[in-house]
């Protein structure tokens, strides 16, 4: 992710320490720690604090080039895929994704980043770090292929929360239009509310309210309200940020990761039916590539957390060492332009609106 940053950065300081947790993911250690090296080696003012089994990690950390700037901490458990939450918070104190948010909060790190168990890392990181003031529910917001020029939209809630009532949606809101002026470099996001029509009476009675309310707070969230839109519109050109509950957010996501792998299948299969097919696939080939490369979800790996006291990246389970690359150069750009900061600056404005929207003021928060 190519992140601009808007006004002036007070995050501008000679070093940026991401907390890392090692063992959580699908393809083991090995794969984060090849990322954390593709990452190193364009980020010279990059710290790592690498939490996991020390005895796995230091045979794998030492044969990098940049292994001076990554420091190991010992946890001895794993979050498992299949550990509940509930399960984690009791007893998981201990584990590597425990370790690496502990390091947010108290101080040593500017943002954290995982690619195990999702629930785990969200009930973890609400509890570790604790929700900004004046959010219920914290959001996951995630990078969508689209047509506009910077090629993404943003969706939030990704699967944070199942539910979302009228003022969860007014931050996720103010949320996701900061993300899109900080992550995608644009001054006046459009924002959208998902929905079954974009006619007025359409919807579910929160979605109605939490309409008016975007309505009347776009000008102090710093963004352009264009009404209701439907599934169709999350990869077009008409919306930048796209607002919903986390069950249908999760649900588009993974309609939309299915689709791609369908796409790339049956490109697959036409181009490599016949001779004159595969001739066809040679001549078309700069055009398939470039397409590849837009729809590579690795470009883009990283959801990350808002609402809580701290940057906090969820990296796919999946990730290989390009896509965890991506998604730890995102935690480094979102902590190197304190992004946590201006969040809550913007939320402290969405509270008037919830509170009573006649008391509300503009905000004078710049992000």
């Amino acid at each position: 992710m190519n992140i601009e940053p808007q006004g002036s950065i007070s995050a501008q300081v000679s070093q940026i320490v991401i907390s890392v947790d090692a063992m959580g993911g699908d393809k083991g250690p090995a794969a984060v720690v090849a990322g954390l090296d593709l990452f190193l080696a364009s980020r010279p003012d990059a710290q790592i604090l690498l939490h996991g089994n020390q005895d796995v990690l230091n045979g794998l950390v030492a044969a990098l080039a940049a292994k001076d700037r990554i420091t190991i901490i010992h946890a001895q458990d794993v979050v498992q895929m299949t550990d509940k939450p509930a399960q984690v918070i009791r007893t998981g104190k201990n584990t590597s994704m425990w370790s690496a948010l502990d390091s947010v909060r108290e101080g040593a790190a500017a943002a954290c980043i995982s690619c195990g168990n999702t629930g785990a890392l969200m009930a973890l990181s609400t509890m570790r770090l604790r929700r900004i003031e004046g959010v219920k529910r914290p959001a996951i917001a995630c990078m969508w292929p689209s047509l506009n020029p910077s090629g993404f939209n943003i969706l939030l809630d990704a699967g944070a929360d199942l539910k979302a009532d009228a003022p969860d949606l007014l931050n996720y809101a103010f949320m996701g239009a900061s993300y899109a002026r900080n992550g995608l470099g644009l001054t006046l996001p459009r924002v959208g509310l998902l929905n079954v029509g974009t006619e007025e009476h359409k919807g579910r009675a929160e979605l109605r309210e939490a309409h008016d309310l975007l309505t009347a707070a776009q000008e102090a969230g710093g963004f352009d309200y264009v009404g209701f839109v439907e599934g169709g519109d999350i990869p077009m050109s008409t919306v930048d940020v796209i607002v919903t509950d986390g069950f249908t957010g999760n649900v588009a996501l993974k309609t939309g990761e299915g689709t791609a792998r369908l796409v790339a299948k049956m490109l697959r299969d036409m181009f490599g039916t016949n001779i004159l097919s595969k001739l066809a696939a040679i001549l078309a080939y700069g055009a398939l590539k470039k397409f590849r490369h837009q729809m590579d979800p690795r470009r883009v790996n990283g959801g990350v957390f808002l609402g809580l006291n701290g940057t906090v990246v969820k990296s796919h389970g999946s990730s290989d060492a390009t896509s965890f690359a991506a998604a730890i150069s995102q935690a480094y750009d979102l902590a190197k332009m304190n992004f946590t900061d201006r969040v809550a600056a913007r939320l402290a404005t969405s509270a008037s609106f919830t509170a009573g929207l006649d008391s509300a003021e503009p905000a004078t928060a710049t992000d």
